[in-house]
């Protein structure tokens, strides 16, 4: 398998292009996830003209809006920033994710410090101009900072819907798009839409019952939406459960009075936050492997990524 094309700021690789010339070496994503993803990096400030080192920039606000400018002047580089941006957002569509440097006038998804027209701090709550202009133009690909994949239950969802969002761009999107591709991604993905968000879960099913009473185009955007919407929602132990109990009961035939006994308990265990995910979806897709179930070898919920992640030992 090929690896996934996934937007990174470049400081997170190692290199040395932070406005001091250091860096934010990320080695989960240099060891780990560089297995499996082909990083694109990208430093919006150096490659927007600033150049290494430059001064420190921050965020100001003024009547006409926002306002990339030197912290200990009044140097603006918001326009050079807004033409890289430019340029560079067309070149980005076929990412499957990002992640973005946390608290960067540029890079910073949230919670970005935007100072008064005097340079003083008015509010926390804004968003990096490059990180901003992305997600307005992809509001569908994961996007993620760096600091927040330390949390496990962040970094399973981001990199669930990395590879998710890798299916439909692989096998549903642009030419691909046919009632069959439509239907065989709702298909593989069942189960992690029952996990994720029942209630989107059952809006999708009718949504595509009638293929004909919509042009197709519109139909797939509206199913991508909610699609997305829903695998951004985490999952609670008791809907991972009640989507585990689903899939058991496609393994009855292939479950033993005592495995379906250890199973059931295992779950319970699960639920209660004593074992973590891991132990009892084993003893499903070890059932499942005994005795295979045609419907249940395509769900992905069964292994949404690489094992080797590790990603369900910590949730």
């Amino acid at each position: 398998m090929s690896q996934i094309p996934v937007g990174i700021s470049t400081c997170l690789l190692g290199k040395e292009v932070r406005h001091d010339g250091g860096h934010k070496h990320s080695r989960y994503c240099t060891q780990v996830l560089s297995k499996h993803f082909e990083f694109r990096s990208i430093c919006p400030e150096l490659e927007a003209g600033l150049g290494v080192p430059r001064p420190a920039i921050h965020l100001r606000e003024y009547d006409q809006g926002l306002r990339l400018i030197e912290s200990k002047g009044t140097a603006d580089h918001t326009d050079a920033m807004n033409g890289f941006i430019e340029r560079i957002l067309p070149s980005l569509k076929d990412l499957r994710g990002y992640i973005l440097m946390a608290k960067s006038p540029s890079c910073g998804m949230e919670r970005i410090k935007v100072h008064n027209e005097d340079g003083r701090v008015t509010r926390r709550d804004g968003r990096g101009l490059f990180a901003e202009a992305l997600m307005k133009a992809y509001p569908l690909m994961p996007v993620e900072e760096e600091g927040r994949l330390h949390d496990d239950m962040l970094r399973e969802n981001f990199i669930e819907r990395v590879f998710a969002y890798d299916d439909w761009m692989q096998n549903v999107a642009g030419e691909n798009l046919s009632p069959k591709a439509l239907i065989e991604f709702h298909t593989r993905h069942k189960f992690q839409l029952l996990a994720h968000c029942e209630k989107i879960y059952r809006q999708l099913g009718p949504l595509l019952s009638d293929l004909k009473s919509a042009p197709l185009e519109e139909t797939a955007e509206q199913y991508l939406h909610l699609f997305m919407e829903a695998m951004s929602q985490r999952v609670s132990r008791g809907s991972h459960t009640n989507a585990m109990q689903h899939l058991m009961g496609y393994l009855r035939d292939s479950l033993g009075d005592e495995e379906r006994k250890v199973l059931i308990e295992q779950m319970e265990a699960y639920r209660r936050g004593e074992v973590p995910l891991v132990v009892p979806m084993t003893l499903l897709r070890m059932a499942q492997r005994r005795e295979p179930v045609d419907y249940l070898s395509i769900q992905q919920y069964l292994t949404p990524y690489p094992d080797e992640l590790g990603l369900r030992n910590k949730v």
